[in-house]
């Protein structure tokens, strides 16, 4: 039976954003809403420390969704880099109740936001960290909620399906959730080491399991007991691949410039990256206080440095 809609999915992850938030992570996020002029739609909560649920000496992970980058920003300039070159990408620090918890957050706009959970948005970036797991907090009202969580659907069902298109004989839920992580993190400029997929996907089996016999159904993948009796033609078979090869390209740019972008609109931003990047790779970066009066240009040679040393892949 085919589905029309994703309503199972959302309903999946309505659920989950029942779970409890800690007040550290309720407060930073409380704060960080503050710096939108009452442009904020939700924000969402995701990363690893939701997925550990470690706060302390971490970082937390946001994007904060917002109605338009206009009525977000007293800056025309940051208005105008969140559109042309989406998201733009901040570090905010707080004290909640003696502790400092440190937040990286990035912004997009709603209609953004909707836009790259879909199969034709070619940067995996946003539907690839929003199949895992997220918290929508701060919704404005019920339908925000419906429609972000409706977005998130998406992400999961594009996620899979992208990885489908690939890879068709690919049915079992372990081999499609590490195959499609594997791919998209091709598909960016990632320290993270081989096996991040594995790892990612074995931190919620249970989940990604039930999340792949719903996105099944959806796209009326069912098991073959018999050969099809027509092959798929050799312009069919290359046509994925080339797709997947277009995202790898975009990727890498995309995330090279926005890099470069952080570097000045991200406070701390060499700082932040050395951290990552070492946190990530074991690959020891030394920041030098020219590096920081000059970010741009040191954001470029840092770069190439660390992509003949292995950090990036």
């Amino acid at each position: 039976m085919v589905v029309d809609s994703n309503k199972e999915i959302q309903d999946f992850i309505l659920q989950e954003w029942r779970r409890q938030t800690p007040e550290e992570v309720s407060i930073a996020a409380e704060r960080i809403a503050d710096r939108f002029n009452g442009a904020v739609c939700g924000i969402l909560f995701y990363g690893s420390c939701l997925r550990t649920g470690e706060i302390i000496d971490k970082v937390l992970d946001f994007y904060v969704i917002v109605d338009t980058y206009s009525s977000a920003y007293d800056s025309r300039w940051l208005a105008m880099a969140n559109q042309v070159l989406p998201p733009n990408v901040f570090y905010h620090e707080t004290e909640v109740n003696g502790v400092t918890v440190r937040s990286k957050y990035a912004v997009l706009s709603r209609a953004d936001f909707a836009f790259r959970v879909r199969s034709e948005c070619l940067n995996v970036s946003v539907w690839a960290r929003f199949c895992q797991p997220c918290l929508l907090m701060l919704a404005r009202d019920e339908e925000t909620r419906l429609s972000i969580a409706s977005d998130v659907a998406q992400a999961v069902k594009t996620m899979l399906g992208n990885y489908l298109d690939l890879v068709p004989t690919a049915k079992e839920s372990r081999d499609l959730w590490v195959g499609a992580f594997e791919q998209t993190y091709s598909a960016e400029l990632r320290s993270e080491r081989s096996g991040k997929g594995l790892e990612i996907y074995l931190l919620d089996q249970d989940r990604y399991d039930a999340l792949t016999a719903l996105v099944e159904e959806v796209l009326n993948v069912v098991p073959d007991p018999f050969p099809p009796l027509k092959q798929p033609s050799r312009t069919e078979r290359l046509a994925p691949r080339i797709r997947w090869m277009l995202r790898r390209w975009n990727g890498k740019i995309v995330s090279f410039l926005r890099l470069v972008k952080a570097s000045m609109t991200f406070d701390g931003g060499i700082d932040y990256l050395a951290w990552k990047i070492k946190r990530h790779s074991g690959v020891e970066v030394e920041v030098t206080d020219r590096m920081r009066r000059r970010p741009v240009l040191s954001g470029i040679r840092l770069f190439w440095g660390l992509k003949r040393r292995g950090a990036f892949k």
